[in-house]
């Protein structure tokens, strides 16, 4: 496996490398086609040790680069980067569908790949569909995952006839116009003094020892230890919303404007505010659930939901306020309650919004 994650890592290397030069030097534009007859050349002439793993891989990686740049120039991220071997490494194989009844049987939990054999594997779940990519990846802690890209028909669920608001926090991840508080685990404040004494005994070590190699994998445990929970959690969280909801409404919220906050950017990014939107999105467009997105400037934690009075501050220390009407709000729910409303009805142009909120749209 060590030769195949060399190896893939090589190629990502050497293409980004080449194309970088290609643009500065000349101008040029290279694409998978052009660099994979390099590759090609390559194999025959300066480096045939690259034929002693899988040719699919490298195509593979090629073909991962290309995603990375039209990313990159798309403004979805920045530019791809050099690979490490003390990073996550990763594989895909393209699975023969003239075989894959041969090389792939969830009943003996075996699955085999080009010049691996035949690898024992601890399913997750149950595999269904028609199995077409296997990515096999490697974490910082030693880790090993074999992930199926299958095809498979997703089927909506039933329709429902409710909408609900969502806002999130800090105190409370998931808070909705219901009522329902999911909590805060906090899962780096669980572990920080885990990790505080790991690190400590790492910044100890002579750096490139074994001891030290040793240590940075029981640091990465931990992270991943965190990371997992954390995952877990906000899978549970937009299960639950889309599973019990046929309109969700949310705000659409400047992550990382937040995280420039130096008091509060460690608690924001313990919660997973990102990935629990995109979590809820791409869930949404499987199982047939609408969601729309408010503008980030409407004064959802301002405006009284059952009035529609609009209060001149609200500091965050203020977590229960009473209105000129007499109406009492939990800030959160209260918030909830007007990113349902803002969402739904679509009241830009209204005393209530005053203004300050986009058209509502189906986030697909």
């Amino acid at each position: 496996m060590a030769i195949e994650f060399g190896h893939a890592r090589f190629v990502w290397n050497w293409a980004l490398e080449t194309r970088t030069e290609a643009y500065q030097e000349h101008g040029e534009s290279l694409n998978t086609i052009r660099l994979s007859r390099k590759l090609t050349a390559m194999k025959k002439a300066e480096y045939p040790w690259l034929s002693e793993a899988t040719a699919g891989c490298h195509t593979q990686k090629l073909r991962d680069q290309d995603t990375a740049f039209r990313n990159f120039f798309a403004g979805r991220a920045r530019y791809p980067r050099f690979k490490s071997r003390h990073h996550t490494q990763s594989v895909r194989y393209q699975l023969d569908q003239r075989h894959v009844a041969k090389n792939f049987n969830a009943e003996s939990k075996w699955l085999k790949l080009p010049k691996l054999g035949a690898l024992k594997l601890k399913w997750s779940r149950k595999i269904n569909g028609i199995p077409k990519m296997v990515t096999v990846s490697k974490d910082p802690c030693g880790r090993y995952f074999a992930s199926m890209a299958c095809e498979v028909e997703i089927l909506p669920l039933p329709a429902k006839r409710n909408a609900v608001g969502v806002d999130v926090g800090i105190k409370d991840v998931v808070i909705t116009s219901e009522g329902y508080k999911s909590g805060a685990p906090k899962y780096t404040y669980r572990y920080a003094r885990q990790l505080k004494m790991a690190q400590r005994r790492l910044s100890s070590k002579k750096k490139g020892s074994q001891r030290r190699r040793r240590q940075q994998v029981h640091v990465a445990r931990i992270h991943a230890r965190i990371k997992d929970s954390r995952r877990d959690f906000l899978h549970q969280q937009s299960n639950r919303l889309i599973n019990e909801n046929q309109v969700i409404g949310l705000e659409d919220l400047n992550i990382k404007g937040m995280l420039r906050n130096q008091r509060l950017s460690k608690a924001i990014a313990d919660c997973g505010l990102y990935e629990l939107r995109r979590q809820i999105e791409y869930k949404a467009a499987w199982y047939g659930r609408d969601v729309l997105i408010v503008d980030r400037w409407a004064p959802t934690s301002k405006t009284c939901s059952a009035c529609g009075a609009l209060q001149e501050s609200m500091p965050l220390k203020v977590r229960d306020w009473v209105c000129e009407c007499g109406a009492v709000h939990d800030r959160d729910i209260n918030a909830a309650q007007n990113v349902l409303f803002f969402g739904t009805a679509g009241s830009a142009g209204t005393s209530k919004a005053r203004g300050a909120v986009k058209t509502p749209r189906a986030v697909a």
